[in-house]
């Protein structure tokens, strides 16, 4: 509730259009109360008897009614065209805000979570904030008005018989608040099993070429099934509980009107009411148990919305664990001298990760990280781009710790070149040009030359407009790895990470990619993550991660003469070539 309060008042910036709407909805409720007391006015006239008089009055009664039938279509567009105008608008900001959030939020709110479920989250869910704002309230605000008109209007033409009407009412609000409270759980589980479809899809059309090579359909093709009937169970849980409500609150509504035909008929048996009254009293009847009728519905709808509200408000009450600090600076365009001091990390699990890792890398130096797979070593760049932040320890470029420095300008001086290299599904040129969206065709080109992708590009029947897929999907390993690679050069920010950034390719175009890294070399701050020990033989400080902690560190030449644990490595994979070309 605390954030449908929240979105209310954010939705006041369409507060012109809920006006109108507003205003049009207790327009065509005020006819709605008039229409009946007009024919029940024709009614007594009738029954009066017919002359010239008569007729002339039923005429100009008949007009009047014929006008507001006319007006009451007027107000009813109104009322709802422009309800739903303003509740589409609140959708789309809520979108918006929940996509901003998302953003916002660090790398470890995702470690747990499945994108088909945020996805359900930004589409699904906040689609039923227009059945709030369009439906629900529209419809409570009509049904309030009316029932309380309708209630004085009977109260004036014959008040016992407008509290033998109300007795049902008790009744059909106990149910209603027992229906709400057994029925919401039920939303929120078919809402949760929807987010878990989602995910799942999602998930199996990214890996559709492992299921198809493993053979895996029918087993994937279950398990979608099982996802898609939980979510359908869940559903006709909530409906079976609705379609036990509707006809009750039907049942007990059609019970009050027994009530009033029966007591309406003693009356005037007994003079006690006319017939214009009786005509009357029936008219309004329906108008009156139409609200407590469509109590069923609305709070059916109610608690739909308020299931995906709260499924919303997790996300948008969720604090980002990096953000920036008060009074952060700008950091400029930094040197790109890196120093960790002292920094150990463990993420929530609570399981160390790094422990006291120290070095210094000077701008321009070239700092390579190597060692067994899972010891920390990607983890050190991800805290360099403060994606997550150091349990104890700093780390600091150009002697200012990140920490006060925003995130923005931070990440502004940083490079990535990740080993799962992700492209979007665009052209070569805006992929490139991602980094730099002000940059010329010319400066894409000298970035894609430099990481030695140009000539590739050029080969392809679209040159820089070829589309490459979704993640790629288009283009090579080798080749996704230099389009990455050049759009971090293009980016021209003074610190570059390469994080794997030749694993995919073959030894001729290692050997390229290698060149264009070494031209990089003295001009950026280089860190460099690698199996392939022959890429970093030039780096000016080797660092070896073993069990979170620096093992050795030195020159390729200094941790070969210590023959530790690099010169092991060394030793290996020299064998492992040699093997290869041997049986070559």
């Amino acid at each position: 509730m605390r954030l449908l309060w929240k979105l209310t008042k954010e939705a006041a910036r369409y507060k012109g259009l809920y006006l109108v709407a507003i205003l049009s909805t207790l327009g065509l409720t005020v006819v709605n109360l008039a229409a009946p007391k007009v024919l029940s006015a024709m009614t007594g006239i009738v029954e009066q008897g017919v002359d010239q008089d008569a007729l002339s009055a039923a005429t100009n009664l008949a007009l009047i009614l014929l006008l507001l039938y006319c007006v009451r279509i007027l107000f009813r567009f109104l009322s709802n065209y422009l309800a739903h105008k303003a509740a589409w608008y609140l959708v789309g900001d809520l979108r918006g805000r929940l996509y901003e959030k998302l953003q916002s939020l660090d790398l470890g709110f995702f470690h747990d979570k499945q994108t088909g479920d945020l996805m359900s989250r930004v589409i699904n869910d906040t689609r039923d904030f227009e059945l709030l704002y369009a439906h629900i309230i529209p419809e409570l605000i009509t049904n309030l008005v009316t029932f309380l008109g309708v209630l004085g209007i009977l109260l004036t033409i014959n008040w016992k018989l407008a509290l033998i009407t109300c007795c049902p009412i008790p009744l059909i609000l106990f149910s209603g608040v027992v229906y709400a409270k057994k029925v919401r759980p039920f939303f929120k589980a078919s809402q949760r099993c929807m987010g878990e479809l989602n995910a799942k899809l999602q998930d199996n059309l990214s890996g559709l070429h492992e299921i198809q090579s493993f053979c895996q359909e029918d087993a994937e093709y279950e398990h979608v099934e099982q996802k898609n009937f939980q979510q359908v169970r869940t559903m006709l849980r909530a409906l079976r509980a609705g379609a036990i409500f509707h006809p009750s609150v039907e049942f007990l509504s059609s019970a009050g009107t027994v009530l009033v035909v029966f007591f309406g008929g003693l009356f005037a048996y007994h003079g006690q009411l006319s017939v214009e009254d009786i005509v009357a009293f029936v008219l309004y009847l329906s108008l009156f148990y139409t609200p407590v009728s469509g109590l069923a519905t609305l709070l059916e709808n109610l608690q739909q919305s308020l299931a995906g509200a709260e499924r919303v408000g997790l996300i948008l009450d969720t604090p980002p664990a990096i953000q920036d600090i008060a009074g952060a600076k700008n950091l400029g365009r930094a040197k790109g001298e890196i120093t960790f001091d002292h920094v150990s990390f463990h993420y929530s699990n609570g399981i160390p990760v790094l422990k006291d890792i120290s070095f210094r890398c000077k701008a321009g130096m070239m700092v390579a990280l190597v060692g067994p797979t899972g010891v920390g070593k990607t983890t050190i760049t991800q805290l360099l781009a403060r994606f997550y932040d150091p349990v104890t320890g700093r780390i600091l470029i150009d002697g200012t710790d990140i920490k006060t420095v925003t995130l923005e300008s931070l990440r502004r001086n940083i490079s990535p070149v990740l080993q799962d290299t992700f492209l979007f599904n665009g052209t070569i040129a805006e992929n490139i040009g991602y980094a730099s969206p002000e940059a010329t065709r010319e400066e894409i080109e000298e970035a894609a030359k430099a990481a030695n992708i140009h000539e590739d590009i050029l080969a392809m029947p679209e040159q820089y407009e070829t589309k490459v897929g979704e993640r790629g999907l288009r283009l090579s390993g080798g080749q996704k790895q230099r389009v990455a690679i050049a759009r971090a050069i293009l980016r021209k920010s003074p610190i570059i990470i390469l994080d794997e950034a030749t694993a995919s390719v073959d030894v001729k175009t290692e050997q390229e990619i290698q060149n264009a890294i070494d031209r990089l070399t003295g001009t950026r701050t280089i860190i460099a993550i690698a199996h392939r020990l022959s890429t970093i033989r030039n780096a000016d400080l080797i660092l070896l991660i073993k069990d979170g902690e620096v093992a050795e560190s030195g020159t390729h030449e200094q941790l070969m003469a210590l023959k530790g644990d690099y010169y092991q490595m060394q030793q290996a994979q020299a064998g492992i070539e040699q093997s290869l070309r041997e049986g070559n």
